[in-house]
This record gives structure tokens, sequence and C-alpha cells, in this order.
């Protein structure tokens, strides 16, 4: 077990810039209003088991179904396009039905909104590049910062008030966009490189 500082604070702020929980409040605060009630814990604990088995299974379970990791980041590129979208547009693309508004804690707010394939790729790419032990640390602290986000989000709403909730929705639309388009240019290019 080597444990290293720096190794655990680099991966934690890319995990962190890439979940971007702080730019998901406008998010989670609309669908507390549309499912009445998220479980904070039980949100934070399957991301954060969902992020480490990908971990550990990421790569074999893209193997096995004939994917490769710049594939599915083209693909997960495609959903935060879309969530980008309802974001700054302040549409609804994503519809749940009725019998399905208990399960918002798994879906979509566990997955795909925390861990999703932005993060679940970033994983991939630091895996490459630190220690698996110094990046355990670094989703783990970052579910704390998620379980902390998502409990207090009611409070965060009322300090920043309904258009301050608004404002940041589409900037951190606008960035989700840019993030999107990034994540699709250099993956194309990669599988073009490829093929």
């Amino acid at each position: 077990m080597q444990f290293n500082v720096k190794e655990i604070f680099t991966a934690f702020m890319v995990l962190f810039a890439v979940i971007d929980i702080i730019g998901n409040i406008p998010i989670i605060i609309d669908l507390r209003k549309k499912m009445g009630h998220i479980q904070s814990g039980k949100a934070s604990i399957i991301a954060g088991v969902i992020l480490i088995t990908f971990l550990f299974l990421g790569k074999s379970i893209l193997n096995l179904v004939g994917i490769d990791v710049n594939s599915f980041a083209v693909a997960g590129s495609f959903i935060l396009f879309f969530i980008a979208l309802e974001m700054i547009l302040g549409i609804t693309l994503y519809k749940q039905d009725d019998h399905e508004m208990m399960s918002a804690t798994v879906f979509p707010l566990a997955f795909p909104l925390i861990a999703g394939p932005g993060s679940l790729t970033t994983l991939l790419s630091l895996r490459a590049e630190f220690s698996t032990e110094n990046i355990i640390v670094a989703v783990l602290l970052n579910v704390i910062i998620i379980f902390i986000v998502l409990k207090t989000s009611k409070k965060i709403e009322r300090l920043i008030g309904q258009n301050g909730i608004n404002i940041i929705r589409k900037v951190f639309g606008v960035i989700l966009l840019a993030i999107a388009v990034k994540l699709f240019a250099h993956n194309i290019k990669a599988l073009f490189i490829l093929n």
C-alpha cells in the first residue's frame, strides 16, 4: 500500500471537476421537487460503489462486450450533451413515469448524474497514471462531499434563491456542453486513429 498525498489530491480534484456536484445542485433541487424525497446517503453510497467497481472491472466489462474506452467516452459525451441542453434551454428531455418516481435516488441521481460516463471514463484514465489505493481514497473523499451537498441542497437553494439557481444552471450547462464537445472531439479523433 503506497499512499501518496499528491496523487490523492490530483485524482480528487480531477474527479471533483468531472462529477461537478456543485454544478449539479440545480438538477438535484429539480429532482427533489419532482420526486419529493431523495435519500442522500443511499445515492452517495450507490455512486461510490459504482465508481469503485468500475475502477476494477471497467476495462474488462467494456472488453467483454467489445467496446473500447474511446467508444464509451463518445457515448458518454452524447449523454452530457443532452443534459447540458436541458440546463441551458430549460427543457425536459428525460421524462419519468409515476411508477418510477421512487427510483430517482438511484436513477438518474446516483447513475448517470454522479457516477456517469464522464466520471467512469476519467477513472479508467486515472488508473493508467496513479496507484489504485490513491484513486479509491479520492473517490471516497468525493463521495463524502457528494453526501454533504445532497444533504444541504435545500439550504443552498434558500441561500442563492431561484434566480441564482437559474443563472448557475445555465452557466454550468454551457460548461457541461463544452466538456461534452471536448470529450467527443478527443475520443472521436482517437477512434479514427485506431481504425
